[in-house]
């Protein structure tokens, strides 16, 4: 048998591309950046980058998270730093031809974050902005030119992942401050499903379930009318009974 060669296989490259979803002025929000090289130069893209040989998945998905746009993955081992962004492993993509540079397989990451503020570019970004993401995936035409490689795919995964995953978690608590109303919580669930609830039947919902939520202990008045009580994330990481989305 003839010892192994490296060489003899065509090389390859891996890397990781960004999901970054939050909810700002009611809406479900994307973060894109400009690119400021080749390939794709000045087009929109997902925030990612190649994988060092020294580095796994996830430290690459949170170094590309920190260089690029400023914000900070979520430490499981301090669940209480604020403004952490909940990032897992979405999917792989690895058609031959996304990528003009060479074959180049992407491991794309899902990251949920409460409304944050407007991003900084870093890395080989020249600027990057919140945009809805209905706009984005709307922007397939010739003059938007769309998002650059097969980043409208991957942003169409991740927000069906997001919208299938807050039916049975309690990932939807991943958009929201770590004190919330329950009101700002039936928005965050209208702004990724794409629907009006009814309050009162979602109030019920939501407190009836085993764990979701628990009594912060308080009020706030900051979305304005009578003081509304304050409640925290839960236990629960699976909800019993779900939360079914409305056939729209």
């Amino acid at each position: 048998m003839s010892p192994y060669d490296p060489s003899a296989f065509p090389p390859f490259a891996v890397t990781v591309d960004l999901v970054v979803l939050t909810v700002r002025r009611h809406a479900l929000c994307a973060l894109v950046v400009r690119r400021g090289e080749p390939p794709f130069q000045g087009r929109w893209a997902l925030p990612g980058g190649f994988v060092r040989a020294d580095e796994d998945l996830g430290a690459a998905a949170a170094r590309e998270l920190s260089e690029e746009t400023g914000l900070c993955a979520l430490d499981p081992a301090a669940p209480g730093v604020d403004n952490g962004a909940h990032l897992e492993q979405l999917a792989t993509y690895g058609d031959p031809k996304r990528d003009p540079r060479m074959r180049v397989v992407s491991v794309a990451h899902l990251v949920l974050a409460p409304d944050l503020p407007a991003p900084r570019a870093g890395g080989d970004a020249n600027s990057a902005r919140w945009a809805p993401v209905d706009e984005l995936l709307a922007s397939v035409d010739e003059a938007s030119a769309g998002l650059a490689f097969d980043h409208a795919r991957i942003l169409a995964d991740g927000v069906e992942r997001a919208r299938s995953k807050i039916e049975y978690s309690s990932l939807a608590t991943a958009f929201c401050p770590a004190e919330f109303t329950v009101g700002e919580l039936r928005r965050v669930y209208e702004a990724v499903w794409g629907v009006a609830l009814d309050p009162r039947n979602f109030h019920r919902k939501v407190t009836g379930t085993p764990g979701f939520l628990v009594p912060a202990g308080g009020t706030t008045t900051r979305q304005g009318g009578r003081p509304a009580q304050l409640f925290r994330a839960g236990g629960a990481t699976l909800l019993n009974p779900p939360m079914l989305r409305p056939e729209v």
